[in-house]
């Protein structure tokens, strides 16, 4: 890419859609300790926008990262989450939920369709949307079209995701640099950042005369069962997942993956910890 070029290229960014309000995603998303803004994205939706150092630094693409923040976010939460992401060359999205396989589509900067038509349609099918209707506007976007560039695609995507209750605020227009859609979505009125979580060792505030109601209230968005043979299944299924994610992010230097790994075994073994110490009360 000439010099002329690199400078009016789409800088990299990404945002995070949450089928959840704000007040449910905030402590989830504070795990993933990255700089973020949250806002609201429609009436059951949320949108996280953050900061971008790991792609913005060169440590990893920001797809990867995009993609291992989704499944990080998805898993053990009863929602899931989408990531749109853009750089230079490529845009797309991810989506994640629970434990299945991530899925998604690319596109060239040109518009050009680089993934799969199955992909879209098993997105459609676990995003709820109309199997007819939408479907036939989603199979649209994996045709070649010389008008589209990967922005007007993804825009195209955000049309069909607005009859499944997705709005996301007029100044949070996907391409546009991460740092400029960061401080658009903080001045927003319903805004919030997103803080890293406090840690309290769940002894010290049993031991403090804490509520254990109210301890389970504040797992309730990360873990969605609070004791019992689900709850030991997730953690299990958690710690399994995560260790290969982990490697995979080790091996191949990758934040978004690490990250996802590390919060995966993190939090499962705060779910066998917690059924141990519950069953012992």
């Amino acid at each position: 890419m000439s010099t002329e070029a690199a400078r009016t290229a789409p800088a990299p960014g990404a945002l995070l859609l949450c089928r959840a309000a704000p007040g449910r995603v905030a402590p989830v998303a504070g795990l993933l300790r990255e700089p973020m803004q949250l806002t609201r994205a429609g009436d059951a939706w949320s949108v996280l926008v953050p900061e971008g150092r790991p792609w913005r630094d060169g440590a990893e693409p920001v797809d990867r990262v995009a993609t291992g923040w989704a499944t990080a976010l998805a898993v053990g939460a009863p929602w899931p989450v989408l990531a749109l992401w853009w750089d230079a060359d490529h845009a797309g999205f991810t989506l994640a939920s629970g434990f299945r396989r991530p899925v998604g589509f690319v596109w060239l900067a040109s518009g050009v369709p680089a993934g799969e038509d199955e992909a879209m349609r098993t997105f459609a099918a676990r995003m709820g949307l109309d199997p007819v209707l939408d479907v036939q506007d989603l199979d649209r976007l994996t045709e070649t079209d010389s008008a589209a560039d990967a922005r007007s695609r993804l825009r195209g995507l955000l049309a069909v995701l607005a009859r499944a209750g997705v709005s996301l605020p007029a100044e949070l227009v996907p391409g546009e640099p991460a740092g400029r859609l960061r401080e658009a979505a903080a001045r927003r009125p319903d805004s919030r950042p997103v803080e890293r979580p406090v840690e309290r060792p769940g002894r010290r505030e049993a031991g403090a005369g804490h509520d254990p109601v109210d301890h389970h209230t504040r797992l309730g968005p990360w873990m969605p069962w609070t004791g019992g043979p689900k709850a030991r299944a997730l953690a299990l299924a958690q710690l399994a997942a995560g260790l290969p994610l982990l490697v995979r992010g080790l091996r191949r230097r990758g934040g978004g993956w690490a990250t996802a790994g590390a919060l995966l075994l993190a939090h499962g073994a705060l779910g066998l910890t917690y059924d141990l110490t519950r069953r012992r009360d």
